[in-house]
């Protein structure tokens, strides 16, 4: 499995999704992007209607000044930060994420996501995959 991980993070980070090769090329379907309550949007890349619910990989934005709040995830959440800055809160531990740089947490871990006036813009992948169709069960389908 995380051969798997590192081929996708490596796709997308070969294919930035800024860039007009956007990491679902394969895909015949636009991605699917969801708004949750705090203004945040996450546009599903790859998850269980392409690749399978092995992993999902998507992108997400946070508006300025975004809290998260401290939540749990049942599977592993990587970021990979495209622009911005993200203050990732991990069980307690601040780190501040800056375009180029990775966070991570694996469950149980408690985490927080923070922004500051820029907001930020991440890659994000869950493994299992299963874990962004919780979280947009919970947000808004856009149009």
């Amino acid at each position: 499995m995380i051969s798997h991980i590192r081929a996708v993070l490596a796709l997308c980070i070969a294919f930035p999704i800024a860039s007009a090769v956007p990491c679902a090329a394969q895909s015949d379907t636009q991605p699917a992007t969801y708004r949750s309550p705090t203004g945040a949007t996450l546009r599903l890349l790859l998850d269980s209607t392409n690749v399978g619910p092995e992993v999902t990989v998507g992108e997400l934005t946070f508006p300025p000044n975004a809290d998260s709040g401290e939540h749990s995830h049942g599977s592993i959440e990587m970021f990979y930060v495209l622009s911005g800055r993200l203050e990732h809160v991990v069980n307690g531990k601040s780190q501040i994420l800056a375009p180029g740089m990775t966070g991570y947490v694996r469950p149980p871990d408690k985490v927080r996501h923070k922004t500051g006036p820029d907001g930020a813009k991440v890659v994000v992948i869950w493994v299992p995959g299963e874990e962004a169709a919780k979280i947009v069960s919970r947000w808004k389908k856009e149009p």
